[in-house]
């Protein structure tokens, strides 16, 4: 049988990029693995489904740190302003969060999977589940079509990979695509988790002492070998009997498995700063001021009112002050080191959890392989590439999913355009 164009995967990418290549007139047929179409995107911002992030597109750039520069062509196509107007259109009424966060009226991402999939299908698209890819067919520079599993060869001269990453294996995302997308003779660079929590050896991470504590409000910086600061992010983390997990811990992941990878001892320091809208200066005053008001009580208790109760004993011992101190008694030392560790707890990483384990994969094919104003290969004609399996990966928010919307319309409608024009 016969496809004008073929999309592998039925995620975010493989979703828009089918209903993208069908809107131009393609016989379009959407192979995919699994049993469901969608499952990534059904799980996504805690079920709720963060469709898009609302940000103007230099603001959405950056905070697509891996290689954000490169979706330039694809948003001026495709933006998060179009992503709104086309659910909105599907009758998927949204509503903004904070930080330009897009989600659903419903609060449900069955909602929006479940418009993805019934358009799809509205407009005529083949759909085949349970049909693993075993190859995508190439020869004389141009794609043929795939050939599946159960040995069935099905032809096309517009092949789009939208297979996704490595992350959440259990959705489908095993990382097939890498060996197809070699196949044609791409490279895939190094691949790394990001967005992902980071892993500590430090003993009060190994005791449990901070498990599950929550810190609201904070700066975690990322710092290199030479005492530089790469990245800082401000708002929640979290420790757990692993490490640092929470917003701000997964945004600075990318830079800390970075770092560790130049490191000649294989880890890096993280620091958190508890106050960041005060001075060094000006929490030493503040401190200070705080335990000459209640001057008989012992500092531990003083304390009590400004900082978490399990962080006191730690921040204490690391400064070398007794806890049972009174204010006549502080060694003005030892409590400015207390102020500095109040500005910059010191935290060495050691890694990550898993790549399987993180929300997004960092690396993939090339991007200088692939042309920017229509996703397709410089490789290979009639070969396409969108979503995760490029080497693009932005913070979660809503970002890498606006990412996987705009390139897959921009794989969907070139593959389609080309197929047209071309017969």
């Amino acid at each position: 049988m016969n496809y004008d164009v073929i999309v592998i995967g039925g995620g975010s990418a493989g979703l828009m990029a089918s209903i993208a290549a069908s809107v131009e007139g393609a016989n379009v047929l959407l192979v995919d693995k699994g049993e469901k179409l969608g499952r990534k995107l059904g799980i996504s911002g805690g079920g709720r489904c963060n469709v898009t992030n609302n940000k103007e597109m230099d603001e959405l750039i950056k905070h697509i740190p891996g290689n954000g520069r490169f979706l330039y062509s694809a948003f001026t196509q495709f933006s998060n302003k179009n992503i709104i107007d086309f659910f909105e259109n599907l009758g998927i009424r949204l509503k903004e969060e904070d930080n330009g966060r897009m989600f659903p009226v419903s609060d449900k991402a069955k909602t929006v999977v479940d418009a993805l999939i019934g358009q799809v299908r509205k407009q005529g698209v083949d759909i085949r589940t349970n049909s693993p890819v075993s190859k995508v067919l190439y020869r004389d520079g141009s794609v043929q079509g795939i050939r599946l599993q159960s040995g069935e060869t099905i032809h096309s001269a517009a092949v789009i990979i939208a297979s996704g990453g490595c992350s959440v294996p259990h959705t489908g995302s095993t990382g097939d695509g890498y060996a197809w997308a070699q196949d044609g003779g791409h490279t895939i660079t190094p691949l790394f988790p990001t967005e992902v929590p980071l892993t500590s050896k430090e003993p009060f991470i190994r005791s449990r002492d901070l498990q599950g504590l929550s810190l609201r409000d904070v700066t975690l910086t990322v710092w290199n070998a030479k005492n530089k600061a790469i990245i800082a992010h401000r708002g929640d983390m979290l420790f757990t009997h692993f490490g640092l997990s929470g917003p701000i811990a997964l945004r600075c992941s990318q830079f800390v498995v970075k770092e560790i990878a130049k490191s000649e001892r294989k880890q890096a320091l993280v620091t958190i700063d508890l106050f960041p809208d005060q001075s060094m200066d000006e929490l030493v005053h503040q401190t200070m001021a705080l335990v000459k008001s209640e001057a008989k009580k012992a500092i531990k208790n003083v304390l009590k009112s400004i900082l978490s109760e399990r962080l006191i004993p730690i921040l204490l011992e690391k400064s070398a002050l007794d806890d049972q101190l009174t204010y006549d008694n502080i060694p003005k030392q030892n409590w400015l080191e207390l102020c500095k560790l109040l500005k910059a707890f010191p935290v060495v990483i050691q890694g990550t959890l898993s790549l399987e384990e993180a929300f997004v994969t960092g690396g993939g094919v090339h991007l200088k392989e692939i042309d920017p104003s229509t996703m397709q290969s410089k490789l290979v004609h009639g070969l396409y590439f969108c979503g995760e399996i490029l080497d693009i990966h932005g913070y979660t928010g809503g970002y890498n999913i606006t990412a996987a919307f705009s390139t897959g319309y921009m794989a969907g409608k070139s593959a389609a355009e080309a197929i047209v024009e071309y017969s």
